[in-house]
């Protein structure tokens, strides 16, 4: 439990966590690939530690001092059958792209998670395997724990999928299935969602009337994983609201990945009228890195279209956060995937708002919200969820607050950003 009082402003520089969807993938690509790998500023947060557990389970050699991960990988061939359930914790994307590879490999393993991640479907990269030759055993036919069972003869067959809607763990999963295939599978994706794994896989990407093409197979090579992981976006979001919403507000966020399919929370908040900065731009491992300064400043009302839905998706809480602050009525749709996250992020976050005296009205698919640029929350306790996301949307909220408010689970937040308390702390004071 936290509690958090009604802040003056936030002022000074902090550097973003790894980020996570990179953490993940790089010590997974590592894994693949022949050879050793070096990591540089690998994620501490809870969810990437646990991807590195699970592959320890497989029989890859990790070590680890401090943010520096050395993994030995095992190529194709080299996983070993583990002897217990691999443990997920609370890491969708750790169990997403885990079960495609597995799959992949023809390694019959059986997945198990944390209450939350065990109330998250599983169907979306069932249905797809299931086409490739795999075979699974889920709780209630959806959910984990889910025994992954290898096509006969241990080979998936190549397909070619359209996303049904845009998803970056749906289509990972898939991809990582591919490489074990000795035709291409091919995933078509119609509307673009967050890159990572086609950039650090190096992979072929055809784009034909509107549509991307992606492609593995046996062919694919894995390059080994030796770079330093950029800060998360996802992470800076947080800050860039605050630094809209807070008055005088002037926050240095260093080291951000702005990867074009991550970053439309920041253009969605341009359009509110934010005031950002980016500067220092640099490129690595194929992705772009920059610092980005924000400050206070007036936000008009905008409405988040269903197409821009899929790469803010998880920016969207703190994104309803800045909407009650901004002049008009907000508003985004096409949402209903909230609904499936760590917990129902479209219900917590209405209880968020009804806890601080929002005027808004919720959708089964979105949120409807009346702004205020003058608002003040009202003092409130807050339940998180055990939601790393919502904890650390609270946070930003109950610091414009008239009073102390209280965050429940708090701690939560180590999920994805271990030193977020300290890092409003160090913002607060400054």
């Amino acid at each position: 439990m936290k509690q958090v009082f009604g802040l003056t402003s936030l002022k000074g520089a902090i550097t973003m966590p790894p980020d996570k969807s990179i953490a993940h993938r790089s010590a997974m690509f590592a894994a693949l690939a022949d050879g050793e790998s070096v990591i540089e500023n690998y994620s501490m947060a809870a969810d990437p530690q646990t991807t590195l557990s699970c592959f320890r389970q497989l029989g890859v050699n990790i070590e680890q001092t401090g943010t520096t991960v050395t993994v030995k990988g095992v190529g194709r061939s080299g996983f070993s059958r583990p002897e217990a359930p691999i443990d997920c914790g609370n890491s969708g994307t750790t169990a997403r792209l885990l079960t495609g590879i597995l799959a992949g490999a023809g390694i019959e393993a059986t997945l198990v998670g944390d209450d939350s991640l065990s109330s998250r479907t599983m169907r979306r990269i069932m249905a797809p395997l299931s086409q490739m030759g795999v075979s699974f055993e889920a709780r209630d036919g959806d959910f984990l724990p889910l025994r992954i069972i290898p096509a006969s003869d241990h080979r998936v067959i190549p397909m070619e999928y359209s996303l049904p809607i845009p998803s970056a763990q749906v289509k990972s999963c898939i991809l990582l299935a591919g490489l074990f295939g000795s035709e291409p599978t091919v995933v078509a994706e119609p509307v673009v969602s967050r890159d990572h794994t086609e950039k650090l896989l190096n992979l072929p990407v055809l784009e034909k009337d509107g549509v991307r093409y992606i492609s593995t197979s046996t062919d694919t090579e894995i390059p080994l994983q030796n770079y330093s992981v950029p800060g998360d976006f996802s992470a800076a979001a947080f800050w860039l609201v605050a630094g809209c919403i807070y008055p005088n507000a002037d926050i240095t966020l260093k080291n951000v990945g702005i990867n074009p399919t991550r970053t439309a929370a920041m253009n969605i908040l341009k359009r509110m009228g934010a005031d950002i900065e980016i500067t220092n731009h640099s490129l690595r491992v194929s992705e772009p890195v920059a610092d980005m300064t924000v400050r206070f400043s007036q936000l008009h009302a905008t409405d988040i279209l269903p197409e821009e839905v899929p790469n803010c998706i998880d920016e969207l809480p703190i994104l309803s956060v800045a909407m009650a602050f901004a002049q008009g009525v907000s508003s985004f749709r096409g949402a209903e995937d909230l609904r499936h996250k760590e917990s129902d992020r479209l219900a917590a976050v209405a209880a968020l708002l009804r806890g601080a005296g929002v005027d808004f009205e919720e959708h089964h698919d979105g949120l409807t919200i009346q702004g205020n640029p003058g608002f003040v929350a009202a003092p409130a306790t807050y339940e998180s969820l055990h939601d790393h996301r919502i904890a650390m949307s609270a946070a930003i909220l109950a610091g414009r607050s008239s009073g102390k408010s209280v965050i429940k689970d708090a701690s939560c937040t180590a999920i994805s950003y271990p030193r977020f308390w300290d890092d409003l702390s160090v913002l607060s004071e400054m």
